[in-house]
């Protein structure tokens, strides 16, 4: 029998039809989190992140924190709303709504209610299995062309990090930086990283 709650739910719409909004997004009680690039849906995990996923999102998002007090840019995890808007900021004409598990803004402007309009300065994305071909293919490719100055990738089972940063509107990577490299952001100014801390104590 149908209900209110049930007609409200989307069936499994991770598929290649139609093309979804942030409108849409709104009126879906899905019992999952989901995010839409360019129009399309794609689930997060199902399951709760993987103990070392939380591990490593906290030690970055402590350091980014504690380095952003008292400084103008504002540090977010997930589940927070990042809109990616093209032609305009109505609802209707987002399709681009995604939840980075750490990101940096600096332009409160962009910032309201519901999360974040426009691209972060910075966003980092820590890899689980199952998501390195969304996060290296589709996110890559929104994050550069919304602007993105700086895009991280942390995967940690492989203890690494790759930094792309955005030169001329496209995206430069760097090396492949590991445990005993110290990192800095081009677009935090002053903040560094050094990854034998962040991943160090994972077993």
């Amino acid at each position: 029998m149908k209900t209110e709650e049930t007609e409200n739910k989307v069936s499994e719409p991770y598929t290649e039809y139609g093309k979804y909004s942030y409108a849409d997004y709104l009126t879906w009680q899905l019992d999952e989190m989901v995010e839409i690039i360019k129009g399309k849906v794609f689930k997060l995990a199902a399951a709760a992140p993987r103990r070392i996923h939380q591990e490593v999102t906290l030690k970055v998002a402590r350091k980014l924190a504690d380095f952003l007090d008292q400084k103008p840019c504002k540090i977010f995890v997930a589940p927070f709303d990042v809109r990616i808007p093209v032609k305009s900021k109505r609802n209707e004409d987002i399709y681009t709504v995604v939840q980075p598990d750490i990101c940096v803004v600096c332009d409160r402007s962009k910032l309201d209610d519901a999360g974040c309009i426009g691209a972060p300065d910075l966003i980092i994305e820590i890899l689980s299995p199952g998501s390195n071909r969304k996060e290296l293919k589709y996110k890559y490719e929104v994050y550069e062309e919304s602007g993105v100055k700086e895009y991280w990738v942390i995967h940690p089972n492989e203890q690494t990090l790759l930094i792309y940063t955005l030169t001329e509107e496209k995206y430069v990577p760097s090396r492949l930086f590991s445990p005993g490299d110290i990192v800095s952001s081009a677009c935090i100014e002053g903040f560094s990283l050094d990854l034998e801390e962040i991943f160090q104590d994972l077993d």
